[in-house]
């Protein structure tokens, strides 16, 4: 069976997605873009319709500034430089997750009425979803013809980061999105390391089984083109 679109060509904008590590520092994002960009993060799956993320926009040279002195005032460049390529960027984007909204949700009359401090989460969905949520930015940035870069803050800065932004201490920064043009493309993990076959992670009926039918012919390379690129 065919599949059904909606004149968007899903496989190749993923394809065509990687993780930028140089940005133009004169070229500018318009900010409607990245407000149509955070739009479309809120369309994330969200269990309860919790809607527990937060996001700051960092645009301003004194506000990025800030981000990266409180950040990592004192981390060491990469051998690759990628760290002086992301400064850079003309856009940042603090992603937070609101582990008290997804608490608060799911202990109202419709969810069971389970008091927050007796609610079971195994998996933290505050996290997951913001995760995608922002998988989602990463995307739209591709289809705008925009780089993206989705990194992380070492934990001993995470506290002084909010605080420098406002951001309450219930919340959980699980990253940060950097936006901007691409000035050039550098190595990233994938050239160094092979992308896995799709064989060597996807287990059909049980872990560790191969398909027996027709998704046994496969091509472990279909629809991949060009070398190996950044993750």
């Amino acid at each position: 069976m065919a599949w059904q679109t909606v004149g968007v060509d899903f496989a190749r904008l993923v394809r065509a997605r990687r993780m930028t590590r140089r940005f133009r520092a004169d070229a500018a994002v318009p900010e409607s873009v990245v407000a149509d960009l955070l739009e479309l993060a809120g369309r994330a799956p969200s269990a309860g319709f919790s809607q527990g993320w937060e996001y700051v926009v960092l645009r301003s040279p004194a506000e990025r500034e800030t981000f990266w002195a409180t950040a990592g005032p004192d981390q060491p460049d990469s051998r690759t430089g990628w760290l002086a390529g992301v400064r850079r960027a003309p856009v940042l984007v603090l992603v937070l997750a609101d582990e008290d909204a997804y608490r608060r949700g799911c202990g109202g009359a419709d969810k069971g009425g389970i008091p927050p401090a007796e609610q079971d989460w195994p998996v933290p969905y505050w996290l997951t979803d913001t995760a995608m949520g922002a998988l989602i930015v990463l995307l739209g940035a591709t289809e705008a013809g925009l780089g993206s870069l989705f990194f992380g803050v070492p934990g001993p800065r995470h506290a002084a980061v909010k605080d420098a932004f406002g951001v309450p201490a219930g919340l959980d920064l699980i990253g940060v999105i950097a936006l901007g043009e691409e000035e050039r493309r550098v190595g990233g993990s994938a050239s160094t390391r092979p992308r896995r076959p799709v064989s060597d992670y996807v287990h059909w009926g049980g872990f560790g089984v191969a398909p027996a039918g027709p998704e046994a012919g496969l091509s472990e390379n279909a629809g991949q083109t060009g070398s190996a690129a950044e993750s």
